[in-house]
């Protein structure tokens, strides 16, 4: 869960300039259900925080960050989903897998659109993924923003989750997925 544990995250102020949403506790409302989802299916599931000890070394078939984007009001485009797997991954095939497995699954799921052309350097190089065994498969979703896509984000939590653990479930079962076209 994205600033678990560690920070805020985005902060989101109402019109009296109060603290009103935080990145933090959304993410930490979508990791919640992604993991309870998981393990109702029968899968171990870790839910870390943002710096968290078990990082170091940590393996698993995948980690997922859940992240949020910016409660600033940017433009009418500042809306929809963005997913980026680790420039440090050993399995270039995989990790390409996994990315589109969440961007397939999501978007169907939430109907929010894809931002290929957005992936940031502070996704694609997360420090979590320079610290974790270099053969765990990793990637990181910012769900959507928290301006724009506060509605879903805040009001359908458990459909964004759904989007999540579809995408992590298709990567797992090695189900049929159309490649992501990837950001040059």
């Amino acid at each position: 869960a994205g600033h678990s544990g560690n920070d805020s995250g985005a902060v989101c102020t109402d019109a009296n300039g109060q603290v009103d949403l935080t990145e933090a506790d959304v993410n930490m409302a979508i990791a919640q259900i992604v993991k309870d989802s998981l393990v109702e299916k029968g899968f171990q599931v870790d839910l870390l925080n943002e710096f968290d000890t078990r990082l170091s070394g940590y393996r698993a078939v995948a980690l997922v960050s859940i992240h949020n984007d910016s409660c600033e009001y940017v433009n009418e485009e500042a809306t929809g989903f963005k997913v980026a797997s680790s420039m440090e991954t050993r399995d270039t095939n995989r990790a390409q897998r996994l990315t589109a497995c969440l961007v397939d699954r999501y978007q169907g799921t939430t109907g929010l659109t894809f931002h290929a052309g957005s992936i940031t350097n502070d996704m694609t190089q997360y420090h979590a993924f320079s610290e974790i065994d270099p053969d765990t498969i990793t990637a990181i979703i910012e769900t959507g923003f928290l301006n724009l896509d506060r509605q879903i984000l805040t009001n359908e939590t458990s459909r964004v989750a759904d989007g999540v653990t579809k995408g992590i479930l298709c990567f797992i079962n090695n189900e049929n997925v159309i490649p992501t076209p990837m950001a040059p």
